[in-house]
């Protein structure tokens, strides 16, 4: 995958991350009883944030001083 790929996923990453954090505001404001679906989402948030994070390390490698 080039850089110009990886910054596009990256992008969708961060889009669907984005989307996720309303979903469980509003399902949190609503007084849901849903929990399962409110811990899958908060689930999928988390992963999404773990593959965030691996995607910048490969964009943005660390330098060690």
């Amino acid at each position: 995958m080039d850089e110009s790929q990886l910054r596009a996923r990256l992008d969708m990453l961060r889009e669907e991350h984005r989307d996720l954090d309303t979903a469980i505001a509003a399902l949190g404001e609503a007084g849901t009883r849903d929990q399962l679906q409110l811990a899958r989402l908060k689930k999928r948030k988390l992963r999404l944030r773990d593959e965030i994070a691996q995607a910048e390390d490969v964009l943005i490698p660390d330098i060690i001083a």
